[in-house]
Parts: structure tokens; sequence; C-alpha cells
């Protein structure tokens, strides 16, 4: 994996889809900000860029993927595999479906995908030090080098999805007591059901990830 580092940037999604669309880069290829100005959270809201926080984009061919992935479901396989990774570093940090990061009652980051061609994007926005007030942070103390050091190298495992599946079906009945919607309603997950390509389904309608 490639990295470029920037001293500061829109948003690391924006400036990585670019890139990837003007094919000036090539894969696999990570960005790395230290500040963001205009970050992109799940379902086209802003995501606060505070400075010390992490803020990452990487770009990886869709052939190298795992053949049983399903791409609506990208956001919850690379989303799970940096929660394993922190994991390793003690934290007790978890995924509420499909692909946001939370400490306890409290969301602390989350992931974004987007398709460019045939190139996945995929967005990590992470608090590190700092969070809004409705937001909360890691609740280790660890360096965003040291983190992207092990995550990248567990991609590189290529886990297939159904390793990766296994383990986030159980943390997501673990979990189900937090609350999802399907652009019509909220609802708490614990009435939903998993599927296993990784979307839900709620009142006969299957939801996937759209993130």
């Amino acid at each position: 994996m490639q990295i470029t580092y920037l001293e500061s940037v829109d948003s690391t999604q924006t400036y990585l889809k670019q890139k990837v669309s003007a094919k000036k880069i090539l894969l696999p290829h990570a960005v790395v900000a230290k500040k963001q100005t205009a970050g992109l959270g799940s379902r086209n809201n802003t995501w606060i860029g505070i400075e010390g926080n992490l803020f990452l984009s990487f770009a990886v061919s869709v052939d190298t993927l795992p053949k049983d992935l399903k791409l609506e479901s990208a956001s919850i396989y690379f989303a799970y595999i940096l929660k394993m990774t922190l994991k390793k570093f003690a934290s007790k940090v978890l995924i509420k479906w499909p692909n946001d990061f939370y400490v306890e009652d409290k969301k602390i980051g989350g992931m974004i995908t987007n398709l460019v061609g045939d190139v996945l994007v995929c967005g990590v926005g992470l608090n590190l030090v700092k969070s809004p007030d409705e937001f909360a942070s890691l609740d280790i103390e660890i360096s965003k080098e040291k983190i992207l050091a092990k995550y990248f190298k567990n991609l590189e495992k290529n886990f297939l999805w159904k390793q990766i599946f296994s383990k986030f079906e159980l943390e997501f009945y673990d979990n189900s007591f937090y609350y999802t919607d399907n652009n019509k309603d909220k609802f708490l997950l614990k009435k939903a059901k998993l599927c296993e390509d990784g979307s839900i389904q709620y009142n006969g309608e299957r939801i996937y990830s759209r993130r």
C-alpha cells in the first residue's frame, strides 16, 4: 500500500476519488491527512475534522477483493478488519451495523465506500484524541502510524467475507440495542435479521449499507 500524506485537504475521500478518476495513482493507494476541512460522512453528511484524529482513504481494485464479498457490504468488511486491528491494541471499540465505530454508546467514527469504475475507494474517519460534544474518542492512546501499519498488514491477509461475517454476526446481535433506519423508519436492530451477505431484513424489506 503506497501512502500519500497531506497536511490539509477538504476530504481524503474526494481527493482520492479524483485521483482515481484521472488515473493518476497506482493501486493500492492510501491518503492520510493531518487536517480535513470538509470530510464526508455517511449519507452525504459531513464529518467534522478536528486535527489529531484519523482521516484516511484508500483505493483498491475490485479484482483484488474476496470473491465472496458483495460490494454493498464492503464497508462492513473493511470496518470490521479495522475493529479487529484496534482490538489487538486493547480497544473495546465495536461496530454498529453497518459501519459505525462506537465506544459504549458514543459514536467515534465511521467507514464509507464508493465505487469509481472498477476501483473501490474506502474512507475512514476516527476520533483518536478529540471529538465534538455528541461524539466520543477512541478508548486507547495510540498513534495513527501504528494503527495504519497494523491495519494495512491485516488487509494484506485477504480475509474471506465469510471469515469476517462469522465474527461480525456475533457482534451484530450483541449490539442489537442500537437504532438504524431504512430512510423511512427508525428501528432497533434487534427487530431486524442479519443476512449472510451483510444486509438486514426488516418488515419484509432487504436493506443494504447504502454507504
